[in-house]
């Protein structure tokens, strides 16, 4: 109609109007032009907002060409990043070689060896994997800002979240052999642990194949759940065994063996779960009380370097409670048997 109008009116007060309007229109589609960039660029905001937040709800996704690095990013708050990468590289120094003992004992004592032990071996196995890597990740948080080594970090790092499990397993199998020792003699056969430890590294390694795809939806929470509830599982458990480790008799002579090697095994759980477990459990569900620099830099690397620190941990306090073979200390009989 206006377009129409302009063709026929040749009154120069009409149209002067109607340049009057043209000239409102195009300042009004301007204006919805600009509306819209800013819309845009408010949508983007917010993507990149939660983004920052995924990514500080659990262990870095990934790290785009061009940007800083992670030690660049938390300059202003280097301490903790520091002692997390110290932590580490105990890990590597300490938790290796103690590992690797405590395979080397579980393969020497097969036949004096528990029934959990089965599950001890392959936490042990998985944690001389995941000591393999503070190299990579120094390079990683230190020097780089590619994406490529976050992939292998990121599998590593599903190892380690998915490694309660083997732990909840200890705590099921003694709990068994504590509070219903009727069906643990019935259960004793080796075969089911061993599949419930294959079912156990099916779920691990699901997990930490789809961590390191990366960018799934909503995929922190399977870490906050499953850490969540191994953690209550585990304790139910040890409560559970301490429970009926005291109801055993009135003296600590009449203690049944089995129950006094359980009792053994509960006090290492209850001291990794305190010391190693609990943190994440503690500081992750309150998040959002934390400004996103603070989580990411400070918050983040204390709750999983006391988590991964339990490689180190879980070996050496398994080691505090066993007999070393006479093998191991050949030089002590060999000054023996001169004598």
């Amino acid at each position: 109609m206006l377009h129409r109008e302009t063709d026929v009116r040749k009154d120069p007060v009409e149209s002067g109007d109607n340049g009057y309007f043209r000239k409102v229109l195009q300042c009004s589609v301007e204006q919805i032009c600009v509306l819209q960039t800013t819309f845009v660029l408010a949508i983007m905001e917010v993507i990149y907002i939660n983004s920052s937040v995924l990514y500080v709800a659990h262990r870095p996704y990934n790290s785009t060409v061009g940007e800083k690095t992670v030690y660049a990013q938390c300059k202003d708050m280097p301490a903790v990043l520091i002692w997390y990468l110290g932590l580490q590289f105990i890990n590597m120094f300490l938790g290796i070689p103690a590992n690797l003992i405590v395979l080397w004992l579980i393969h020497k004592n097969k036949g004096d060896s528990s029934t959990s032990d089965i599950f001890i071996l392959h936490l042990a196995i998985l944690d001389v994997f995941f000591c393999l890597i503070p190299p990579l990740e120094l390079a990683n948080i230190v020097f780089l800002t590619t994406s490529s080594t976050w992939y292998v970090l990121r599998f590593f790092y599903g190892l380690k979240d998915a490694s309660p499990l083997f732990l909840s397993c200890i705590c099921l199998d003694r709990y068994v052999a504590v509070v219903h020792p009727i069906t643990f003699t019935e259960l004793k056969d080796r075969h089911h642990r061993a599949v419930l430890a294959i079912v156990v590294w099916i779920i691990i390694l699901a997990y930490a194949a789809a961590k390191c795809v990366g960018n799934i939806p909503n995929f922190e929470k399977v870490f906050t759940a499953m850490i969540l509830g191994a953690f209550a599982f585990m304790v139910f458990c040890n409560i559970a065994i301490l429970w009926a480790l005291r109801q055993s008799g009135p003296g600590r002579d009449e203690m049944h063996p089995v129950k006094k090697r359980a009792c053994k095994m509960v006090l290492i759980i209850l001291a990794i779960i305190v010391f190693n477990y609990f943190p994440p459990v503690a500081l992750f569900p309150f998040q959002e009380y934390f400004s996103p620099d603070v989580f990411r830099c400070y918050i983040h690397y204390v709750a999983f370097g006391l988590m991964d620190f339990s490689s180190t941990v879980q070996p050496m306090l398994y080691l505090s409670k066993e007999k070393m073979p006479q093998s191991l200390n050949c030089c002590h009989s060999c000054t023996t048997h001169a004598q």
